[in-house]
């Protein structure tokens, strides 16, 4: 969790636009209070029974993510791959 604070921490002084966390989804309801009382706005993938990819940020961003032709990390395009990197990396 204390990546995931980090995370949010730079998100908040506008170092990033987009953050991905991936952990166990036991850590789902803590996750989604944090991000709800921040009023951050974010998209859960749900990777298998026990793992959660958390992308959270700039809503625009996050549309964008939604609109990938798949969902799985591993299969999307490299035209995908490469906005997720330049979103993912430092606004600044």
């Amino acid at each position: 969790m204390q990546v995931f604070k980090h995370l949010v921490y730079e998100y908040q002084k506008g170092l990033r636009d987009l953050s991905l966390f991936t952990c166990s989804s036991e850590l789902l309801e803590k996750i989604e209070k944090i991000l709800n009382s921040q009023k951050i706005d974010y998209f859960i993938c749900h990777l298998n029974y026990d793992k959660i990819n958390v992308f959270f940020g700039n809503p625009a961003c996050l549309k964008i993510i939604k609109s990938f032709s798949s969902l799985d990390l591993s299969f999307i395009t490299p035209e995908e791959d490469f906005m997720l990197g330049m979103m993912l990396g430092y606004a600044k």
